[in-house]
């Protein structure tokens, strides 16, 4: 045998193997280091053979415990859903939301369930917090198009507005403009009128032109003195709160070429328990009627 060669600097010996002048040395691995990797040796045969490790043909090597993730997994969803399901009958079963309320522990899972649903349906356009946005309703206030009472908000969610359902809301905004129902000073005289019924500062001669247009046409649906009609979805002109903006410019734009938002029926998205949840939070968001 070869006479190993020590590293006159180290004094250790070396593995004989040299790139380009530098010599690779023996050195022998930490004493800790290699008490480590011999418990983990001794660790994975224990584990190959109390859980599932080999894979077979047909199968798996299952181990002395029989244990299966999947399995646990599986128990775990389905002891989750029959006390989900547990709750949802309670919930379906609430005669009316007073009684919902009544009840602590019902109405808060209630509440983060319907939060739930809303996050994953309904924020994408009335934003995470109902904010609403130009063209989609604020649902923090106390302003409601179709009602703010749990049966009417339950109602609007299920079968949506110009949704196509035949028990949606539906209502018109004509394009009073482009449909040449008025002329275009009529119109510009009707932004006056609206304006002032807000209270804000208008045309005097402008809003005595206007009213009686609005009241030939416009007051059909919004009443006479302009403060809306829940039954047929026609917003309170008298209050600072509008759907599409409430500035001359985009008045004006209403009154030209109309309005005609939809919002999607979830009749047939939603089970029957998740739009009771979504109706009772939209219903807590602004202090419903």
């Amino acid at each position: 045998m070869a006479e190993q060669e020590i590293d006159e600097h180290s004094g250790v010996e070396t593995t004989g193997h040299e790139w380009d002048g530098i010599k690779e040395l023996n050195n022998p691995l930490p004493r800790w280091w290699l008490l480590v990797f011999y418990g983990t040796i001794a660790v994975s045969i224990v584990y190959w053979i109390l859980m599932p490790s080999w894979p077979g043909i047909t199968g798996y090597a299952k181990g002395l415990r029989n244990y299966s993730e999947r399995d646990r997994v599986e128990n775990e969803v389905a002891e989750f859903n029959a006390k989900r399901a547990q709750t949802m009958n309670r919930l379906l079963a609430a005669p009316s939301i007073a009684d919902i309320e009544k009840d602590p522990d019902l109405l808060q899972y209630t509440l983060a369930a319907g939060g739930s649903i809303f996050g994953d349906n309904c924020a994408t356009c009335h934003g995470a917090g109902g904010q609403g946005a130009p063209g989609f309703p604020n649902l923090n206030d106390d302003d409601w198009l179709w009602g703010g009472s749990f049966s009417e908000i339950e109602q609007t969610i299920r079968y949506g507005v110009r949704s196509g359902n035949p028990k949606a809301h539906v209502n018109v905004m004509q394009a009073y403009g482009k449909d040449g129902v008025f002329k275009p000073d009529q119109i510009s005289d009707l932004v006056e009128y609206v304006v002032s019924l807000s209270g804000r500062e208008a045309d005097p001669a402008a809003v005595a032109r206007a009213a009686p247009l609005f009241a030939g046409t416009c007051a059909a649906c919004h009443g006479p003195d302009g403060k809306g009609n829940q039954s047929l979805g026609a917003p309170n002109l008298t209050d600072d709160i509008w759907l599409y903006g409430g500035d001359r410019k985009t008045i004006r734009q209403t009154l030209m070429y109309g309005r005609g938002g939809v919002m999607p029926a979830w009749a047939d998205r939603l089970s029957e328990e998740q739009i009771t949840a979504l109706a009772v939070y939209v219903h807590s968001l602004g202090g419903g009627q």
